[in-house]
């Protein structure tokens, strides 16, 4: 199945004659623009245009036209107070001339995605960068955002665990043992009906894995850690290639996040594993995947500063998460939120 481009899903939402007002369920095949179609929309449309001299209300607006323009949509007389702004996308947008992200009187959700529009010094639009809640509470540093999910992992005495010996049944027709997939493939392109590996079978590609080491880049430095980790999950599965964009599941082609432990402390951030909200990636087949169905692969690791050593990988569907690890929960702070964005956010 070849992915569509930014331009198919533009020219159908103009043929359609739909708003950004009405609701589209997230993956719909037709109208649902993925996050890097998305993203790319918004950088084709947007960067370049001129803001100077525009008081802050009209600049709103005008950033707004801009977005309905680029995404196929027709321009409205007046924009509604919803939330999100734009409710078919599920779709925010920020104009930032400084790298503090301010949210107010809202509570981040995991499936809203978040236009971040780069407004350089001359009041030019630069880039854009599209993120979802899921995203934007993991590069909050500043505690304004408390985790909402969490779960305790006990280690036992077997190093290999299966937790699920099945894929939920709705994902049962879609997977298929033995896949193989082309030079060309990437772990993050949408997944496919047929390229689905069955979760016992990522159990057993991803099983060799422990036992490994890798350098340890520090404790700060818990990305470059995942990276590392993605690189070793991803030659295991049988890709050619690496990348990473960030976004969950980390594996989208397999619909699998990884997860790399050094305490007994699971943050989820704001995705409760066994929920049944729609996952954003296109649907497959007649399915639109749930965080319940995505599968989880989590690595256990110790640490003696030089270097991380894989000891343990339990491998599970979101549906029995909790089956397995106890579950407990923080809460998110409501009223401002303050992200302070990294100094490279836009060039990631």
């Amino acid at each position: 199945m070849t992915e569509k481009s930014p331009a198919e899903y533009k020219n159908a939402i103009t043929r359609s004659g739909i708003n950004i007002y009405t609701p589209i369920e997230v993956g719909d095949a037709n109208f649902w623009i993925p996050t890097p179609q998305l993203e790319a929309l918004l950088n084709s449309g947007l960067r370049g245009r001129s803001l100077f001299g525009l008081p802050l209300r009209t600049r709103s607006k005008v950033v707004k036209s801009a977005v309905c323009e680029a995404l196929g949509y027709p321009v409205p007389s007046s924009f509604a107070k919803t939330q999100p702004r734009f409710v078919g996308q599920q779709l925010d947008t920020y104009s930032q001339k400084s790298l503090n992200l301010q949210i107010w009187n809202e509570e981040l959700s995991p499936t809203r995605r978040y236009a971040i529009i780069e407004v350089t010094a001359d009041e030019v639009i630069g880039r854009v960068k599209v993120v979802n809640g899921q995203e934007l509470a993991l590069l909050d540093t500043t505690g304004t955002i408390t985790t909402k999910y969490q779960a305790g992992l006990d280690i036992r005495s077997s190093s290999h665990e299966l937790v699920s010996q099945f894929d939920t049944q709705a994902m049962l027709p879609h997977v298929r043992s033995g896949a193989m997939f082309h030079a060309a493939t990437s772990p993050i392109q949408q997944p496919e009906s047929g390229a689905l590996l069955p979760v016992s079978e990522i159990f057993q590609r991803l099983s060799p894995l422990v036992g490994l080491s890798f350098a340890d880049p520090g404790m700060d430095q818990e990305r470059n850690r995942g990276a590392a980790l993605h690189r070793l999950v991803c030659q295991a599965l049988g890709y050619d290639r690496y990348e990473d964009r960030g976004q969950f599941p980390d594996i989208r082609h397999q619909l699998l996040e990884v997860k790399l432990q050094t305490s007994p402390t699971i943050d989820l951030g704001l995705i409760s594993p066994n929920s049944t909200d729609h996952v954003d990636v296109t649907q497959i087949g007649v399915l639109h995947p749930r965080h319940c169905d995505t599968r989880y692969a989590m690595f256990y690791a110790s640490t003696d500063g030089a270097k991380v050593t894989l000891t343990h990988l339990f491998v599970t569907t979101g549906a029995d998460f909790f089956t397995r690890f106890r579950r407990f929960e923080g809460r998110v702070t409501n009223g401002k939120l303050q992200i302070p964005l990294p100094r490279n956010f836009f060039a990631l």
